[in-house]
């Protein structure tokens, strides 16, 4: 078994990417009725790399160092190429966002995960 302390923050990034956006669906699908069209542009607001951007902007001041520092690692692990959407900032921020939700998600801190992740619900304003 792998420690996923020391997995590469690429590979956390890739499950947090999974865990961020299901969880974001889920909570559209059980708050409302939207058509398949607006689940999909709003859910596009939340998890696109400017999204996870304003995601960090909310919650970075509501890190643990630990939390931090592995938000940290993912942000320094982006390539130099970034989507055709966003800046190489935002990119970088969002990569260490989704990096941060898959080491919480796999080192099994679920409640936590909920904490923030309501948090940017709360919090970020999205177009309905």
């Amino acid at each position: 078994m792998v420690d996923i302390k020391e997995q590469s923050p690429l590979s956390l990034a890739f499950v947090g990417d999974a865990v961020y956006s299901l969880l974001i669906r889920e909570h559209l699908v059980t708050s409302k009725r939207y058509t398949i069209s607006k689940l999909n542009s709003i859910t596009v607001q939340y998890v696109s790399a400017k999204g996870q951007f304003a995601a960090m902007e909310i919650i970075s001041p509501l890190l643990t160092e630990q939390e931090a520092a592995v938000y940290k690692r993912g942000q320094n692990s982006s390539k130099a190429s970034v989507a055709k959407h966003a800046s190489a900032r935002e990119y970088r921020a969002s990569t260490g966002f989704e990096c941060l939700v898959g080491y919480l998600h796999l080192t099994g801190q679920h409640d936590r995960i909920n904490q923030l992740v309501g948090e940017i619900i709360e919090k970020m304003p999205v177009n309905l």
